[in-house]
């Protein structure tokens, strides 16, 4: 059974070098070791921090490094791109009106990256 999400549980991106962070924000005004996030918490830069160099030719900042390198993969600084919210949660138990975010979600990136929960941050609240 997943566990439950929340602030500072580590992410990984599969184009990313470095683990990244989940960062809540206390508008939900439930706390566990800190505030638990919903599936709507997805924001780049608000909620998902960078993830080192990204490594993805589809992103463009990427492309053009490798490009102007002569097509050796030059990665580039991470800005995450997820518009989307995070697939699919614990759509069971609401939090805010969405889905609580569990460990088994993913989400996923503009630049082809999928973002992954490592640790969840609360390894005692089980989600169904």
């Amino acid at each position: 059974m997943p566990n439950a999400v929340c602030m500072g549980a580590m992410l990984k991106c599969s184009f990313g070098v470095a683990p990244g962070s989940l960062m809540v924000l206390p508008t939900n005004l439930v706390m566990s070791s800190g505030p638990v996030a919903n599936i709507m918490d997805h924001k780049p830069m608000v909620n998902v921090m960078p993830f080192g160099m990204c490594q993805s030719m589809a992103n463009p900042m990427v492309a053009a490094a490798t490009a102007a390198a002569m097509g050796v993969l030059t990665p580039m600084p991470c800005i995450p791109n997820t518009p989307a919210p995070w697939i699919v949660g614990a759509p069971t138990v609401l939090l805010g009106n969405m889905p609580i975010l569990n460990n088994s979600a993913k989400l996923m990136c503009m630049w082809a990256g999928v973002i992954e929960i490592l640790p969840p941050g609360v390894p005692t609240i089980m989600t169904p």
